[in-house]
């Protein structure tokens, strides 16, 4: 590990020679998994962090990526894992125990677990890199030219993080992330012909998004709602719905004044966030304006691909978001598969997508979300944003994936076991009720195993839980339900809700 602090230039071109070695030693990301590689895993949520902390128990996201302990199964893999805070032994057990046939002191022995023991605001990654002896602990755990690091997402941060340990990020290099941004989602649209909503590109003042949204509103006078967005903006927290006056103005400075008004009164999907709070982030991280999408009956899929090392590109997964909030703006859970009726439509326009990011440059994980529309009998497709990142859909699908070792069709848009029998989920990091505060993860394994939730590898069915770290202080827990069929996997969410509604009623009367 380099001791002395390189120099912005420096981190660049380290970083790029790096990931210049990674696309030479490998051709697809599964060749990163057969080898005998150090995978380390930073679940860093590198995002806005005041955004985040709308999020209630968000640094217990980083337990999302405990799926990861699932390729313990392959007998040569050794996995590193780094959180903030340290996990719960419960909770590394209940994972290990996921994987038939593996020697659980064998897998136990392959896990080298880290924490910086800050539960700040930061991000893990800076928490990390503040900590230099941490830095070489990590260091010292991982094999030159056998190790590579996966992050959440990748920002100047985890480059530098990169650089410091002397391994490859497997994710794109920072310098792209416009193209992750509500604007450059956008210029991605029209450059691949997505169908995708009227509105602006990247505005940093108040009066040049009103400039922008009295525009939009002269091209389509008959709208009724436009959506403001921050650029960088993540699960619908960084969106404000603008309800527009009945009448447009007769003149262009009285459209203006409509317009300024609406802004004072705009409702912000953040339950906490003002119209005051919200604008002060629009110099920092831009905004766009985008005329608001209406339907009577409307779904919000989305489609999650990988760029391999190659430059290939692969369709994963298609998804039917589930959205709440206010006005249906923040992201829930989500149903897999998407729509029979448009999921193959998803994968071409993802495909597309997903070729243009490979050529500018882009590694590993991108997710798009649209809004599907039903008008005379036809789903109309709009495409809403890119995350250039791994989403709230990825570790529902690699749960998936990791403990059946299926493979997924883009022919029917299904995910078959090895007994090639189609496999569904429902998931949620948001089952959340007052109730559930003050279970312990040994109090949530205990009631699993008193009413057999777990997940049954022998008919590949059942719930698999994460963010357990937020039952006790949050009542909220994550769930991934996979049946055999989509009833079958509500049914085994609905069981799971019951169960927990029943114990803690229990409880609560004791």
């Amino acid at each position: 590990m380099n001791h002395c602090s390189p120099s912005s230039h420096e981190i660049v071109e380290k970083f790029q020679f790096l990931q210049a070695q990674l696309r030479q030693r490998v051709q697809t990301s599964q060749d990163l998994c057969l080898d005998e590689q150090n995978v380390l895993v930073v679940p860093s949520l590198t995002l806005d962090q005041q955004q985040l902390q709308n999020v209630q128990g968000v640094h217990q996201y980083e337990e999302r990526f405990l799926f990861s302990l699932t390729r313990l199964r392959n007998p040569r893999m050794r996995l590193v894992y780094v959180t903030s805070q340290p996990l719960h032994p419960s909770v590394i057990d209940y994972y290990l125990h996921l994987m038939p046939g593996i020697p659980f002191s064998h897998a136990r022995d392959r896990l080298l677990l880290f924490s910086a023991y800050d539960a700040s605001h930061k991000s893990l990654t800076e928490k990390i890199l503040e900590r230099p002896r941490l830095l070489e602990r990590i260091a010292h755990a991982l094999r030159p030219n056998q190790s590579y690091m996966v992050c959440f997402n990748a920002t100047a941060f985890e480059r530098e993080l990169s650089v410091r340990l002397g391994i490859p990020l497997l994710a794109s290099d920072p310098e792209l992330l416009h193209w992750g941004t509500k604007s450059g989602s956008r210029e991605i649209f029209a450059e691949c012909e997505i169908p995708h909503a009227d509105g602006s590109l990247s505005t940093w003042t108040v009066a040049d998004l009103a400039e922008q949204a009295t525009d939009l509103w002269e091209r389509q006078p008959q709208l009724v709602r436009m959506v403001v967005k921050l650029n960088q903006g993540f699960s619908g927290e960084g969106n404000a719905l603008l309800h527009l006056p009945e009448h447009i103005g007769s003149t262009r400075a009285e459209r203006l004044r409509q317009i300024h008004h609406c802004l004072f009164e705009i409702r912000c999907q953040a339950k906490q966030d003002t119209w005051e709070q919200f604008s002060c982030r629009i110099p920092e991280m831009g905004a766009i304006v985008e005329a608001f999408i209406e339907g009577t009956v409307k779904q919000s899929p989305s489609v999650q691909g990988i760029i391999h090392p190659s430059g290939a590109v692969e369709v994963l997964s298609t998804h039917d978001q589930i959205l709440g909030g206010p006005d249906g703006q923040i992201f829930q859970g989500c149903r897999f598969p998407a729509n029979q009726a448009y999921r193959l439509q998803l994968q071409t326009m993802g495909m597309r997508i997903g070729e243009n990011l490979a050529a500018k440059g882009a590694l590993e994980r991108f997710g798009v979300d649209f809004i599907t529309v039903l008008q005379d009998s036809v789903w109309r497709i709009y495409g809403i944003e890119i995350n250039l990142r791994r989403g709230g859909t990825t570790h529902p699908f690699m749960t998936l994936k990791l403990l059946t070792n299926g493979h997924y069709r883009c022919e029917t848009g299904l995910f078959y076991s090895r007994q090639e029998r189609p496999k569904f989920y429902i998931a949620s990091d948001n089952l959340q009720k007052p109730q559930y505060r003050g279970l312990l993860p040994e109090d949530l394994m205990d009631i699993v195993a008193q009413h057999q939730l777990h997940f049954d590898n022998s008919t590949e069915t059942g719930t698999v839980f994460h963010l357990m770290g937020c039952l006790s202080q949050f009542g909220k827990l994550g769930l991934t339900c996979i049946g055999n069929s989509p009833q079958q996997a509500q049914n085994i969410y609905d069981q799971v809700v019951a169960v927990l509604d029943a114990e803690t009623q229990t409880s609560a009367c004791s």
